[in-house]
């Protein structure tokens, strides 16, 4: 059994997943993960030194048995309900980041909108407003 996480780890391990799951993190989704953390308020207080540190012990917990099930729970367990939303939508943004959004973090989105019981409206609206943001002229 894991630690609860809290709030601001959760919502890096939902961001870590997401840009990890393509077993190919992009600096284009590492310099989002940092650009978030640095500048929402989600995350005050949060030191960002340690960004790395929570990055690795998701690695890791991804790496064990039953691996994203248990990230996805850890997530979920660490997120108070109005903050669902929150996490899915900076998932969704590391996903749009590098313009192209992968199968497997299409699927790693679904499985996350699932176990954070939110409505496929409101995740299709925030998958669209991310993606939106990451367009080019």
């Amino acid at each position: 059994m894991t630690r609860q996480l809290s709030p601001q780890e959760a919502l890096i391990y939902a961001m870590i997943t997401t840009a990890a799951t393509d077993n190919q993190m992009s600096d284009a989704e590492l310099r989002r993960i940092g650009t978030l953390v640095k500048e929402l308020p989600a995350f005050d207080g949060f030191d960002e030194n340690t960004l790395v540190e929570h990055a690795q012990a998701c690695g890791l917990l991804m790496s064990g048995q039953n691996g994203l099930d248990n990230v996805l729970d850890s997530i979920a367990g660490g997120l108070p309900e109005h903050m669902r939303e929150t996490c899915y939508v900076l998932a969704c943004e590391v996903a749009a980041s590098d313009e192209v959004v992968k199968r497997e973090e299409k699927r790693f989105l679904q499985l996350l909108a699932q176990r954070l019981q939110l409505a496929q409206l409101t995740c299709a609206a925030l998958a669209r407003a991310a993606s939106a943001r990451h367009q080019r002229p």
